[in-house]
């Protein structure tokens, strides 16, 4: 079982951090509106406005901020500016170890998924794969029920994924239990062959991407496929994938024929249509809880995230 971190309460301070690529600062002002409606405060980290070329600082800038809200008492939970790129570069020099003997809320997605994955693998800590603060929340865009998602960290709640969210399509049937896992599926191919490959077996595997046209998204799963790691699956989660089409002029598979390749004959459940991922509403899920996905009825069921 993993390590369900504490719940959030009014007046409760949480840090913002940017491990990733720079977080457009015109957003992240905006967002905080947002949080003071949650009733939370807030303190910034000290690198969250650097930028060292594509990234938001350098490396031990990063891994610092990350560190101090772990390590600091008054912070109750994590929430991520944005992602982007840059979270692996230092991933294997965080002290995993002091985030299982300290846990609290971490939330965020995208190339946090690098993150999630290391904490699962080695804090034991179930993290939130949610929408972050200058990406998401602080844009016209950001949808009321994006926002609702945010009331799992208050109390323990059960989340339930049906057809009255997003219209959803069975791959293939059956259903499956097992702890949710994944995210951003390129970020789950660049773990491949370190410490940090994520472990399938037995598991409900998430997956979802932005901007990536179908022939890479097949190179991804074909990965995946021959690392293992489909077949370890109990079930497959396909969230958003926006912005997938192939380059105009360019003969191409559909996004379905990839999925039905690679996914259709596992012999296990898998639906496709979740609101999870680059799209607005999104639906903000904890992984390394228990779930059940059902391939017959299309529903995903969701345990607490919080204690």
């Amino acid at each position: 079982m993993k390590i369900r971190p504490q719940r959030l309460e009014q007046g409760d301070t949480i840090g913002i951090i940017a491990p990733s690529s720079p977080p457009n600062q015109e957003s992240l002002e905006k967002s905080l509106a947002f949080l003071e409606q949650l009733g939370l405060k807030w303190r910034f980290g000290k690198n969250v406005k650097n930028v060292h070329g594509f990234l938001a600082g350098t490396d031990d800038e990063r891994l610092a901020d990350l560190h101090d809200m772990f390590a600091d008492p008054a912070i109750k939970g994590i929430i991520c500016a944005g992602g982007g790129y840059g979270s692996a570069r230092y991933t294997d020099r965080i002290d995993l170890q002091h985030m299982k003997e300290n846990p609290k809320i971490f939330w965020g997605f995208s190339d946090i998924t690098f993150l999630h994955t290391a904490m699962g693998l080695y804090s034991n800590l179930v993290t939130f794969h949610g929408p972050m603060l200058a990406s998401c929340v602080g844009k016209d865009s950001f949808h009321e029920l994006s926002a609702k998602m945010f009331q799992q960290l208050f109390e323990p709640m059960e989340l339930h994924y049906t057809e009255a969210i997003s219209p959803l399509e069975t791959v293939a049937g059956g259903i499956a239990r097992g702890e949710l896992v994944g995210g951003n599926l390129s970020l789950l191919v660049k773990g491949m062959g370190t410490k940090f490959e994520l472990d399938t077996k037995g598991k409900l595997l998430l997956i979802e991407d932005v901007g990536e046209e179908p022939y890479r998204i097949d190179g991804m799963l074909n990965q995946l496929r021959m690392a293992g790691k489909l077949a370890d699956a109990a079930g497959i989660i396909i969230g958003d994938f926006a912005d997938a089409e192939p380059k105009k002029g360019k003969d191409s598979l559909t996004l379905a024929e990839v999925f039905d390749h690679y996914l259709g004959n596992l012999g296990i459940p898998v639906v496709k249509g979740f609101q999870i991922g680059h799209c607005q509403p999104h639906f903000a899920v904890p992984l390394g809880v228990e779930a059940q996905l059902d391939g017959n009825e299309r529903t995903l069921t969701i345990l607490p995230g919080v204690e």
